[in-house]
């Protein structure tokens, strides 16, 4: 699936790592690609970091940094809405700007894939891709997600709908 020749380290989220992360959740720009659009709080970040369980049959999620081999950290990685009886996970991946088509995405998600299917044991792994991201969407589609289902409307950034894409990558 993948070919690229990126290197990344997925690991847990570190409390260093919160003023990155306050960072990414309140970057507006990011809020018409995910479930979220209100700004956190470092406090609710900070609480988040301390009493995740880091265990996602326990939290329903896992929410990792993503490192290159220089131990620079270039996005994040979620595993959400876990449904272990139907075997599947939604998955959600941010690569920085500074970072973008150097194969970091497609590697991030080959380690995600992998995860899932032999440590989890999912049958499939799914995201809600914003139509307008032709970045995204090709990515998704290079690593064997499948476009499902156009959902109109499904996504709002404040000022207007936009029409997502349910990737599915099946094992």
């Amino acid at each position: 699936m993948n070919n690229n020749k990126a290197k990344v380290r997925l690991r847990a989220i570190e409390p260093e790592d919160l003023d990155l992360l306050y960072r990414i959740e309140n970057d507006m720009k990011l809020w018409n690609v995910g479930a979220s659009n209100v700004p956190y709080s470092r406090y609710t970040l900070h609480d988040y970091i301390a009493n995740a369980a880091d265990d996602i049959y326990v939290d329903r999620q896992v929410r990792m940094m993503v490192e290159n081999e220089e131990g620079e950290i270039v996005g994040i990685v979620d595993v959400v809405n876990f449904d272990p009886g139907n075997c599947r996970a939604e998955v959600g991946l941010i690569i920085l700007d500074a970072y973008r088509r150097r194969g970091y995405g497609s590697s991030t998600l080959q380690q995600i894939a992998d995860y899932a299917l032999n440590v989890l044991h999912l049958h499939q792994l799914f995201a809600f891709v914003d139509m307008r991201n032709e970045g995204s969407m090709s990515l998704f589609e290079k690593m064997g997600y499948v476009a499902a289902v156009k959902i109109k409307d499904w996504l709002y950034d404040g000022r207007e709908y936009r029409d997502a894409v349910l990737m599915q990558l099946v094992f």
